[in-house]
């Protein structure tokens, strides 16, 4: 080996110790600040646990941090009772179906006597034959007004097996739309609209990342619809300028919610289901206020869980310094 190379040689060593040095350098805080970020994941799980085991009935939850990935669940692969959650998988169909069938979202159904369901909504309260609205608009009244007789319009269009298959498709396979809405009979037998939190988060999931069987804009759609204002448990821990994407449902002794709350810098899903009476509501809105404390918490955090202006930290991090 010539001089050259020797040197040459050493030189590659030293900067790949050099190298070596500066990753596990560099790699220290981020090993570092594990121990304060598992402290904090304990504290949201204990927090979830103690509001399920002091529910009176049962309930069960599942969370999901969209920028890391992380997941907290109780009770969350229990099947529960959806009363109108079961609407956002149809919601999903609706929109999967018009991308292969031209004009389906301004198909026409008139409302009558025969299509008018009771419970919750307000179609019910229109006249026979005075109003004639398109699927699409079905669908909205469907999600914002949880209109049954919108949902059941839209289940008479696409078909059960339809949605069920879709639910399935997208890793849900233990959600089942089994009957339309108002149907206590039904419900006695066993029909019963059915999902699980793990269920209803993945879903949620991918409506977030646009993971989808349609196209960008129908997903940008549907999420535009379920973000429409409305009220609820899950909304009330949450200031009305962060948007939330998300559907409730409640019947007797059940209380049910499918959320995507748009925290900046810290999106999450959130599902929560609750069955054998009680105030399942105050349940959602107890979720809903640990989990937004939590993620907001870690809005616009820097490598040491310190907080900058957002638009700061997105120039930095998009500039790479």
């Amino acid at each position: 080996m010539t001089l050259f190379q020797r040197m040459a040689s050493t030189r590659t060593v030293r900067f790949g110790v050099a190298a070596s040095a500066l990753l596990l350098w560099l790699a220290a805080p981020l090993a570092a600040q594990e121990k304060h970020l598992e402290i904090l994941h304990g504290k949201l799980q204990a927090e979830l646990e103690r509001i399920v085991d002091e529910y009176e009935g049962v309930a069960g939850v599942h969370l999901v941090d969209l920028t890391s990935g992380d997941r907290f669940g109780v009770n969350d692969e229990l099947l529960f009772p959806q009363a109108s959650t079961i609407k956002v998988p149809m919601l999903l169909e609706l929109f999967r179906r018009a991308e292969s069938e031209p004009g389906l979202l301004r198909r026409r159904v008139d409302v009558t006597d025969e299509v008018r369901t009771g419970g919750s909504g307000v179609l019910r309260h229109l006249t026979d034959g005075g109003s004639s609205l398109s699927l699409e608009d079905h669908a909205i009244y469907m999600i914002v007004y949880s209109d049954n007789t919108s949902t059941n319009v839209l289940i008479d269009v696409l078909g059960m097996d339809a949605v069920n298959a879709l639910s399935a498709s997208l890793g849900a396979g233990r959600t089942r739309l089994a009957r339309k809405m108002q149907r206590p009979e039904a419900s006695v037998r066993g029909d019963e609209n059915l999902s699980t939190p793990r269920d209803a988060a993945l879903i949620m999931e991918r409506i977030a990342s646009c993971d989808l069987p349609m196209s960008k804009t129908g997903c940008a759609r549907v999420r535009e619809i379920l973000e429409i204002y409305k009220g609820g448990p899950i909304r009330n821990p949450v200031p009305r300028q962060v948007p939330i994407a998300f559907k409730p449902g409640g019947i007797t002794g059940v209380a049910t919610v499918w959320g995507l709350v748009d925290v900046p810098d810290r999106p999450y899903v959130i599902s929560v289901m609750s069955n054998y009476g009680g105030n399942g509501g105050a349940v959602v809105e107890a979720v809903s206020a640990v989990a937004y404390d939590y993620f907001s918490r870690l809005s616009g955090i820097t490598l040491y869980g310190t907080r900058v202006n957002l638009e700061i930290k997105r120039r930095v991090q998009g500039s790479g310094r």
